[in-house]
């Protein structure tokens, strides 16, 4: 888990370790790396012969008492799971210590887990990529996923949060799945877990299911999903499988795919093989999933990687950056609790757009060879040819066949006639997609993979607008608003918001001439 993704009711700040603490003469302290909900993470270096390290710090002390009993438990777990486990795609434990930090009450006894080193983590890799093409060595690091989880499920464990944060990469090509945190020993066909996990990477049944007295039941094929989920972003530059602008609506456009009202809807450039392997570990329920274990996995990813051709699409390099970053995930879970984005609608009266609901889909929008899919761009439309490219991929973004370039050049053209230095400042709307600075911070995508999300960005403002134009696509599904008006509704909703459009079921009279001329456009852009 990243820092900002920590759960607030661990308890206060916790007080960090100083840059020099030695444990026990063998290992010193560096600069933080990462916090998060479980502990810190430190780099570190071995004392004996300076080997880079990273070194996990597990504290009790500071927790609230509610807190303190379970999160004990769960300490010990990782504790005594990274300690045995022996593979070369597990992240290799050096030593465990416990420290004694007698000025330190909160840390005095917390436990240490001295690590291998990472370079950079999937997610960092994800972060940086050019979405919609895979990342480099996409096929490599889905290779030593699999085996590390068949071997850990083979050992009677699953690892319960399987997601890019938790995969690290080594500086000589090692792949290591991390984060034990979750990890829980099978006791028969499935164990129990706190009601813990990342959202939009559980099972679809995990949602359904009681919360009994031990925790929730855990089964392998809940790592399969995960894993069907993590191979999806790693092959497509970080697409989910199921839209959403963000986790929680994510995961009920999977409740919904799983209650048999929304297909599964994979990028259409993947090659085959891995379709029908992520489709596999995306069955919509446990007993679909159980017939392909993870070893089984293991085994068909090994024949992937073996009999590959090319990939159909171009592999995008890792940034530069990535090769000297020093990252190590720290553990990656997310509090069952608000996961929509803080702020309002767009601008205006757009009112606060926190709430999401269930993405019913829509039928693929993929076209045979030699045909245009619906809704691209027509070659004589008046978008600006350095537009179209950004357009399309923002508009790949989402999977719901409404939100199609055409839609987007339309929205755009009326908005801002392409002006990528548009301004209203009496509206306090800015940039190509007229965005409220303090609502864009609320959606803001990195559109062009600079590191930075900025609503004067023509690819980040448009990658926001899909994500946005995506979200609302959704709701009004949810609330059964008519289907062939949804293009219509969606325009109406970034002018105004989501909840003036479900009020007025329709489109609201005040807006009905910005709609129409965006129609119009749509009309003419679209082949």
């Amino acid at each position: 888990m990243t820092a900002h993704e920590a759960p607030d009711d661990l308890g206060p700040e916790r007080p960090g370790l100083p840059e020099g603490f030695r444990i026990d003469g063998e290992w010193e302290l560096g600069a933080v790396i990462g916090s998060g909900g479980w502990g810190t993470v430190y780099e570190g270096r071995s004392l004996a012969d300076g080997t880079p390290v990273a070194v996990k710090v597990l504290p009790t002390g500071s927790l609230a008492p509610g807190t303190r009993t379970a999160f004990g438990e769960l300490v010990a777990r990782e504790v005594r799971f990274s300690a045995g486990a022996d593979h070369p795609h597990l992240v290799r434990t050096r030593a465990v210590r416990t420290l004694a930090v007698p000025d330190l009450p909160a840390l005095d006894g917390a436990t240490a887990l001295v690590m291998d080193r990472a370079e950079a983590s999937v997610k960092d890799v994800l972060d940086a990529a050019e979405p919609g093409r895979a990342v480099a060595d996409a096929a490599r690091i889905l290779g030593g996923v699999a085996a590390g989880l068949a071997h850990m499920h083979g050992a009677g464990w699953v690892h319960g949060d399987l997601k890019p944060a938790n995969v690290l990469l080594g500086a000589g090509g090692q792949v290591w799945l991390a984060d034990f945190g979750l990890a829980v020993e099978l006791d028969g066909s499935h164990a129990h877990l706190p009601p813990l996990g990342t959202l939009d990477h559980l099972p679809p049944e995990w949602w359904s299911q009681r919360t009994g007295t031990l925790g929730s039941v855990v089964r392998p094929t809940a790592d399969v999903w995960a894993f069907g989920i993590l191979a999806h972003q790693v092959l497509t530059g970080g697409l989910h499988p199921f839209p959403g602008a963000t986790a929680r609506a994510r995961s009920l456009a999977a409740q919904s795919y799983a209650r048999g009202t929304a297909p599964l809807r994979l990028d259409a450039g993947l090659d085959e093989g891995w379709r029908v392997l992520i489709a596999d570990c995306l069955a919509p329920d446990h007993a679909s999933r159980q017939p392909h274990t993870a070893q089984r996995l293991a085994a068909r990813v090994e024949r992937l990687v073996r009999d590959a051709r090319p990939h159909r699409r171009r592999t995008g390099p890792v940034v530069a950056a990535l090769l000297g970053l020093t990252a190590v995930a720290v553990a990656g879970m997310a509090l069952l609790g608000g996961d929509g984005p803080a702020g309002g609608d767009r601008a205006g009266d757009r009112r606060t757009a926190g709430a999401t609901g269930p993405a019913t889909g829509a039928p693929g929008r993929g076209a045979a060879a030699g045909t245009a899919a619906p809704g691209a761009l027509r070659p004589d439309a008046d978008v600006p040819d350095a537009l179209r490219p950004v357009i399309d991929r923002a508009a790949h973004r989402c999977t719901d066949e409404e939100v199609t370039p055409a839609l987007l050049a339309a929205m755009l053209k009326v908005e801002s006639g392409f002006d990528v230095n548009a301004a209203r400042p009496a509206r306090d709307e800015y940039g190509i997609a007229m965005w409220t600075p303090s609502v864009f911070r609320a959606w803001a995508v990195d559109g062009d993979g600079d590191g930075d999300k900025d609503h004067m960005s023509a690819p980040d403002a448009i990658a926001t607008m899909s994500l946005y134009a995506c979200w609302l696509d959704q709701r009004f599904k949810q609330e059964g608003l008519p289907k062939e008006d949804l293009q219509a509704l969606i325009v109406a909703g970034y002018r105004t918001s989501d909840r003036t459009v479900i009020e007025e079921r329709g489109v609201p009279e005040r807006v009905r001439p910005h709609v129409e001329e965006v129609l119009r456009h749509l009309a003419a852009y679209e082949r």
